[in-house]
């Protein structure tokens, strides 16, 4: 969104923006140093922020509050502040001078500046910004209109096809649990409003803690961490504020099976702890006796044991209850990563198993859009013990109180205008439909690891051979057998319309498949059907049928460019093959728009792309992009 406004507006336009809201800040001071209310404080310096002295602080609150307006109250006495935004009219800054007693409307005041002051020639910008085609180019809506359009005809999406992440769980975001994002009761709340004007979302805030702490089986839940890695920090920091509590503040070893989430490391380090890996079995499961001899090692040590449940492997730690009571019974507390907790509600909670603390991806489990970088919400839910050291806020307190760490993100509640996403999923699923949801999750993966077990190996499963939510294709041998590697079976999944499984983690060369509940059957199938039929191409190299540097994996994906331009004589298969590998890629085809590109040199040898506008007389550069 902030990208597209900067396409939409451009240099001129987002200047021209700035220009107004300094040019209604200083009309707004002009006014009140003629008013009886206040005095602006300062050298008169400002962009858009005041501070005032008033008479009596109180009582001009109390009478901003009756006309819908907030102040923001300095800790110096007697003093507010008041900052404007490109939202601001003009009838809202002739409300801001009555309260001050300025009987001036503000375009009488900005008549008589005859124009605002420019800003000292030290605080002006010296260079020009957005000189890029992208921020000249698109001014009006129907232009930007289709420039996104563009843009979102590159993407492979769930408008598409299946996207089976795994440990990312792309799962349906219905449209009913999206409209609250549309509605300014929500999305115009500023996070640092008085709580008595915004009850209803205290409410909501309060159900959707109530309802994760039942999920998870914790006692209290605090919603502040803003993705997966914050909530692992924030549960890594209310251990160590604990312990400390406890006069056990020396305790500074994490012990970290090799298979985690690679952020629960490096969340360690962040804490100060110290990192030492536990060793996984050849089936991926905990390796117990390394665990408890490494628990004992450092029972004087010990402060917290980082455990993913399913594993990363996806698998279920089959003693994943007496690793737990191992780590208790040294001194140390079990932070569990919630990344696949989509695996466990309704059937098992971290609370029961015997973790002291868990994060949650309110971003994959409970339906809030993923992918992008954000936004996400990464809550974490604590055992009674652990309550009072959860995060407090030093402006809009959370109610934890004095012991409550320092907050970890901005805002109280982190990003609460997301958070009716997952509070209408819960509600609308009810306890039935999300355990039934983990059911079909299970049920979904395990269908197609049954399927591809003919024609892949799945790397982990238990001793009944099953798996959990998600499962590893192991795809390691293909590189001896025909010279494929798991990036070949990726792009040329391109060319069957799916996005990619997760690559090469957490084992190198394997593909990590999620289905989550969303999909149908016939999906599952279909991708099941893609896979088996690149098997297929791959054996036809390992018969001498394909060449191996040449072959359809290894010139996927097949663009249209490709097959249409130039000659196909260096091609041992024929353009149908590429495009329409099965026929019903003849009615519903998702064509790639970039063809084969060599991922780890773009990695490691990277490039700007962003190529200025041909230098031009001012008035001749392109338009700026301001709307009309």
């Amino acid at each position: 969104m902030a990208a597209m406004y900067a396409v939409y507006h451009g240099p001129v336009g987002l200047k021209q923006i700035a220009e107004r809201i300094r040019g209604m800040t200083q009309v707004l001071a002009e006014g009140i140093q003629k008013g009886d209310a206040g005095d602006v404080q300062g050298s008169g310096l400002f962009f858009d922020t005041l501070t005032i002295r008033v008479k009596d602080r109180e009582a001009l609150l109390k009478k901003a509050e009756e006309q819908g307006i907030n102040f923001r109250k300095h800790s110096t006495e007697n003093t507010v502040g008041i900052t404007l935004d490109e939202t601001v009219t003009e009838a809202d800054v002739n409300d801001l001078l009555r309260l001050f007693g300025c009987n001036q409307m503000a375009s009488e005041i900005a008549q008589a500046m005859n124009g605002p002051k420019p800003l000292p020639e030290a605080f002006q910008r010296s260079g020009k910004v957005l000189q890029q085609p992208v921020f000249n180019t698109y001014g009006s809506e129907t232009e930007l209109l289709r420039y996104m359009h563009h843009l979102q005809s590159k993407d492979l999406s769930l408008t598409h096809s299946m996207i089976p992440l795994g440990s990312c769980t792309m799962k349906l975001n219905a449209t009913s649990e999206m409209l609250a994002l549309s509605k300014p009761e929500f999305m115009n709340l500023h996070p640092f409003v008085p709580k008595d004007q915004a009850q209803g979302y205290a409410e909501l805030i309060s159900e959707l803690e109530k309802d994760l702490s039942e999920i998870t089986g914790f006692d209290a839940v605090s919603l502040q961490p803003n993705s997966g890695a914050q909530g692992e920090y924030a549960g890594l920091r209310v251990i160590r504020a604990y312990l400390d509590a406890q006069g056990q503040g020396h305790r500074d070893v994490c012990l970290i099976p090799v298979s985690a989430h690679g952020t629960n490391p490096a969340s360690a380090a962040m804490c100060g702890l110290r990192v030492v890996p536990v060793k996984c079995d050849k089936d991926g499961n905990l390796d117990m006796s390394d665990l408890a001899s490494k628990a004992e090692k450092h029972k004087d040590s010990l402060a917290a044991f980082m455990v993913t449940y399913p594993s990363t492997f996806g698998v279920f730690e089959p003693r994943v209850k007496e690793a737990c009571e191992i780590i208790h019974k040294n001194g140390g507390q079990v932070y569990m990563d919630g990344a696949n907790m989509n695996a466990q509600i309704g059937l098992c909670s971290p609370g029961e198993i015997g973790a002291d603390v868990c994060h949650l991806n309110l971003h994959k489990t409970f339906c809030i859009p993923h992918g992008g970088g954000g936004p996400g919400v990464g809550p974490i839910g604590v055992k009674a013990h652990l309550q009072p050291y959860l995060m407090e806020h030093p402006i809009v307190s959370t109610g934890v109180g004095e012991k409550g760490v320092p907050p970890v993100a901005a805002a109280p509640w982190g990003s609460a205008g997301i958070l009716p996403i997952s509070w209408s999923y819960i509600k609308m699923m009810g306890a039935n439909g999300l355990t039934h949801a983990t059911k079909i999750a299970l049920l979904s993966a395990n269908y197609m690891a049954k399927r591809l077990a003919e024609h892949y190996k799945i790397l982990y499963t238990n001793e009944h051979g099953m798996v959990a939510h998600e499962f590893i294709l192991d795809v390691r041998g293909f590189k001896a057998s025909a010279g494929i590697e798991a990036v070949d079976i990726a792009k040329r999944l391109q060319d069957y319309g799916f996005h990619a499984p997760t690559m090469s983690w957490p084992v190198a060369n394997t593909l990590m498949i999620e289905p989550t509940e969303s999909e149908s059957l016939a999906e599952l199938d279909r991708y099941c059907d893609a896979l088996i039929a690149i098997r297929e191409e791959i054996a036809e190299i390992e018969r001498d049928e394909q060449p191996r540097d040449s072959n359809l994996l290894k010139n996927s994906p097949h663009t249209q460019r490709d097959l249409l331009v130039g000659e196909w004589k260096d091609r041992s298969y024929s353009r149908e093959r590429a495009a329409y590998p099965l026929p019903w890629l003849q009615e519903k085809k998702f064509w790639p728009s970039v063809g084969r590109l060599d991922d780890a040199y773009g990695d490691l040898n990277l490039f700007c792309t962003c190529d200025p506008v041909a230098a031009e007389e001012e008035g001749e550069r392109p338009y700026g992009g301001v709307g009309v």
